[in-house]
């Protein structure tokens, strides 16, 4: 009798978060997560895949900072366009970039065509991230959004549950190129739904849909004016910019290293290594729910600023780390921390700033961080040379902790949130067309 109300308990509260998607969303949550499968299939194992077609560890840091600077060049155009033609639109255009890309990873003969290939796969990411976005902004009400981004996330883990291990086995069991092979069939299988209610989006008139605006030179200069006005006005949006900035470049530095840590220093392989990534989803899946629900109900400072704290625990334990179980921890404790800060960071810059520059939002901070965080890899890359395998893991420790202290005072409480993220809307002449 037990088990049967709590079964009947779990299954009320999983038709009551389903209740929070329109049907659009559905349809666009499932050619997400074909897509990130495919991704999560191969980003993990990528800086391996690199190494073994020759690259040293300064020329992987090299890689990764390279594969960058073509996105930052259309980070922020994507983020326009997708306010200017619509976000079901812009996300179709960036998955045929996508598609693309991954008939270079499996054809590649060497790392540096392997640069030109991931440097086109990541600009499908200039066009999807800030639609991707914009798009859950748009069809969730305000008091339950932080739960809508919430449960889109957690529905989305399932790309890290089971992509990094599949991914792991193909390229431990077949090769690298037979693993992107796999990953492009699924990639190209998302491209399809995309393009789909990319064209239908087109011929509709409804509140589903980001209602587009003119694609002029004076409509982004309008959106870039509003935006930096949010950025340098000391508030909110200033606040979660700089803390974003700070994380971005601190964990830029380390993260492409973490699977040559794992297999040259722990000694791991590459399905442990694949399981480890795995872990991070698992947890993250399972506590978005419940992050989104404290943004919600205890405001979005209190999800962030543990958020930051749980991940500055993380990089603690990844320091002190020496076997496969120690890592699986620190995987599980960035879940948690980011389960806990994602869905209230959402949530507060969507309150921010006005659905008709949402895109352009996004855009701007991608392009902005991407910049400041470009060097990162080969920094990384330059201190594991010169100060041994452990130093580039300390940023994401310090950055993490730092910024729950300073987060803790400069972003308001649930009592005042609503009204400083009011105040900081700019008014509608600077949101305007002309």
């Amino acid at each position: 009798m037990v088990h049967t109300d709590r079964k009947r308990a779990v299954m009320e509260k999983l038709r009551g978060a389903m209740n929070l998607f329109t049907p659009a969303l559905l349809l666009f949550m499932a050619g997400m997560i074909l897509a990130n499968i495919a991704g999560d299939m191969s980003w993990s194992l990528m800086p391996l895949y690199v190494q073994s077609l020759g690259a040293d560890l300064k020329q992987i840091g090299l890689f990764f900072t390279v594969s960058s600077i073509a996105p930052l060049v259309l980070q922020l155009l994507g983020g326009f366009v997708s306010d200017s033609i619509g976000r079901l639109r812009a996300v179709a255009i960036g998955s045929i970039a996508g598609s693309i890309g991954y008939l270079f990873y499996v054809a590649a003969p060497s790392w540096s065509w392997l640069l030109v290939g991931h440097a086109i796969s990541r600009l499908a990411g200039c066009f999807v991230a800030p639609s991707y976005q914009a798009f859950i902004a748009e069809q969730s009400a305000e008091e339950t959004r932080a739960r809508v981004f919430a449960v889109s996330e957690s529905a989305f883990s399932v790309v890290g549950i089971v992509g990094p291990p599949i991914g792991g086995f193909l390229s431990q069991r077949y090769g690298f190129r037979w693993m992107f092979a796999a990953a492009g069939v699924l990639y190209l299988a998302a491209t399809a739904i995309r393009i789909g209610m990319g064209l239908r989006a087109r011929s509709q008139s409804s509140s589903t849909y980001h209602e587009p605006q003119k694609m002029t030179l004076a409509a982004l200069k309008s959106n870039m004016s509003a935006m930096v006005g949010l950025v340098l006005a000391g508030g909110v949006m200033t606040w979660l910019f700089l803390s974003d900035g700070v994380n971005d470049i601190a964990f830029s530095v380390a993260n492409h290293f973490d699977p040559i840590y794992q297999s040259n220093v722990i000694g791991m392989s590459n399905i442990q290594i694949t399981w480890v990534i795995s872990a991070f989803f698992v947890v993250r899946m399972i506590a978005l729910p419940f992050g989104g629900v404290l943004a919600d109900k205890a405001g979005e400072r209190a999800g962030i600023c543990l958020g930051h704290l749980l991940c500055g625990v993380g990089g603690a334990v990844f320091l002190m780390g020496t076997a496969y179980p120690h890592f699986v921890a620190v995987s599980a404790l960035y879940g948690l921390g980011v389960s806990l800060l994602s869905p209230a960071y959402n949530s507060l810059v969507s309150k921010v700033v006005p659905m008709s520059i949402r895109g352009t939002a996004f855009g701007l901070v991608s392009t902005t961080l991407g910049v400041a965080s470009l060097p990162a890899p080969y920094i990384g890359g330059l201190m594991w040379a010169k100060l041994g395998p452990k130093a580039p893991f300390v940023l994401p420790l310090f950055a993490s902790l730092g910024m729950a202290v300073v987060l803790w005072f400069k972003l308001p409480g649930k009592a005042d949130a609503k009204g400083s993220a009011s105040s900081m809307r700019p008014s509608p002449s600077h949101t305007s067309e002309s």
